[in-house]
């Protein structure tokens, strides 16, 4: 089953994002991710959460996929890097449908 990573960010300063997608987007499409949104505007329709300064929205074939990427050792320092960076993150994963019915 499709999994999607829906991902809300919220930053002060972009300086390190040229490092994190050096090492993020390669190791997405090894686990069989793809982007189906990064960056774009936004705007909040209901509820009081901000708008996020960027989006993200990525399709992975499984959610075993998903989690194995989000687990990548590879990828702990990325994590690491938003965190000192100050960016505030909500990632969610969300399971797609078989079929549509």
């Amino acid at each position: 089953m499709t999994a999607y990573l829906i991902g809300k960010l919220t930053v002060k300063d972009w300086d390190w994002y040229e490092e994190y997608q050096a090492i993020t987007e390669p190791l997405v499409k090894e686990y069989g991710g793809r982007y189906l949104v990064k960056g774009g505007r936004s705007a909040v329709l209901e509820g009081d959460s901000p708008k996020a300064d960027a989006s993200v929205v990525i399709e992975f074939p499984t959610r075993e996929a998903l989690m194995s990427w989000y687990r990548d050792p590879r990828y702990a320092p990325m994590i690491a890097l938003r965190g000192i960076s100050g960016v505030g993150t909500e990632l969610v994963v969300v399971d797609g449908l078989d079929e549509y019915d």
